[in-house]
């Protein structure tokens, strides 16, 4: 989604009229001691879980992984799904014009390796706590991704 600032609107009457849609993702790794890795975004000064747009000529595990790795330095294994967020009322409006509909996959991941590193999207990474995430800026849409994911589920949400 690059360092491109945006506005969200979420079931606003007053939101631009979409005029794309791309596939995404997010990835929900959690360490040992159950904390989860997040990104401070760069485009909307928020705490993240990483991720972002598909690719052509990728499969969309292939995504989770190399966003991941490009936003956090962390190299993971894609696990499972944990839920699809494809709600039409939520549209993301860039500097540019574009005005996304949402269309976002959350996958719980493994870690395998790597350390710690900002990117153009992140300016900072960090492994937070359960009770951390809830003090920090987060959108709504973020904080449902992670709750579904550690909800234990057998199946993924669909929303």
């Amino acid at each position: 989604m690059g360092d491109m600032p945006r506005v969200d609107y979420i079931d606003d009457p007053h939101a631009p009229e979409p005029n794309s849609v791309v596939p995404s993702v997010v990835a929900v790794v959690q360490d040992a001691e159950n904390r989860v890795l997040m990104i401070h975004k760069t485009d909307n000064d928020k705490w993240a879980l990483p991720g972002g747009g598909h690719e052509i000529g990728e499969s969309i595990t292939d995504t989770v992984v190399r966003e991941t790795l490009e936003e956090t330095g962390y190299e993971v294994a894609v696990e499972t799904l944990t839920g699809t967020y494809t709600n039409p009322g939520h549209v993301m409006a860039y500097d540019d014009g574009e005005v996304r509909q949402q269309f976002s996959l959350a996958f719980r991941c493994r870690l395998i390796g790597g350390q710690a590193r900002t990117s153009s999207e992140s300016k900072a990474v960090r492994w937070v706590t359960l009770e951390e995430i809830e003090g920090l800026p987060l959108h709504p849409s973020m904080r449902l991704r992670i709750s579904d994911a550690l909800a234990g589920n057998d199946r993924p949400v669909l929303r």
